[in-house]
């Protein structure tokens, strides 16, 4: 490979493929700069889950900005289907740590609002499929406060997909709920990849759920950040916590962060 050609990992570049070309990113503040991210490529094949895993502080959520549109690179590309990534598109949804629903809609009317900013286009067809597909529908007329916090995501997991984008990219997305209501949405939205087809690239710093969802796992180093390993998940769906498999991967990502193969709560203090 030649020095001026972009380095990937997993595959020849597709029409419908995500690939990230030696990103990278520099803040300010403070009177000084701090890189953030340092040549990060990977590149992601259509319809593939990839699951992104790192420390606080280390880019991941910074690099989904950029993929998004959101953040500009300081250096390298984002392109999907070859096309260079430089501003939001409805080509990719996007699903926040929060849910931001609008307290003054409904669950369909937030919906709507992601076609063409008309909520009140909330009736058509493609809103209520979506809102049914999160299992909403019997809680399209409620508000964003008449909602549990799982409930709420779901919501604002059907406006990411209302528009049917090629790529959904999820930071953080199920991080601020109970450990059960997180497995649920784990589960569903696993079934909504089968619907949808949709390309997805999740940050997370929970290891279990990057193995659970994800078809590979790319693990980030710390600051500044770049994808120090990427492990292929061969394990068999639905993916079972448990096995000797799984937590021999878990132990793999952990030795990333901490240097051993033992996972960082096995060590008596």
């Amino acid at each position: 490979m030649r020095a001026s050609e972009p380095r990937t990992v997993g595959g020849v570049p597709g029409a419908g493929d995500l690939s990230i070309e030696r990103v990278g990113k520099v803040f300010a503040a403070g009177g000084r700069e701090f890189e953030a991210l340092r040549d990060v490529s990977v590149h992601i094949r259509e319809g593939e889950f990839l699951s992104v895993v790192g420390a606080s502080g280390c880019g991941k959520s910074t690099l989904l900005r950029i993929v998004a549109g959101l953040e500009s690179a300081d250096r390298g590309a984002v392109r999907l289907g070859g096309d260079r990534v430089v501003r939001p598109g409805r080509d990719r949804g996007m699903v926040f740590q929060e849910h931001r629903l609008f307290p003054w809609l409904t669950v369909e009317e937030n919906v709507a609002f992601a076609l063409d900013g008309d909520p009140s286009r909330a009736s058509c067809d493609v809103v209520q499929e979506h809102v049914a597909l999160v299992g909403l529908a019997s809680f399209r007329h409620a508000y964003p406060h008449q909602l549990s916090g799982g409930m709420a995501q779901r919501a604002a997991l059907a406006r990411a997909l209302v528009n049917r984008p090629r790529v959904l990219l999820l930071d953080e997305p199920f991080g601020a709920l109970d450990a059960l209501t997180r497995i649920q949405l784990q589960q569903q939205l696993l079934r909504i990849r089968e619907v949808e087809r949709t390309t997805m690239v999740l940050v997370t710093h929970d290891v279990d759920e990057a193995i659970v969802l994800g078809d590979r796992v790319a693990v980030m180093s710390n600051r500044p950040g770049t994808i120090s390993r990427m492990l292929q998940i061969d394990l068999p769906r639905p993916r079972l916590r448990s096995s000797y498999e799984f937590v021999q991967l878990r132990r793999s990502i952990y030795a990333e962060f901490f240097g051993e193969a033992e996972e960082p709560f096995t060590y008596a203090i």
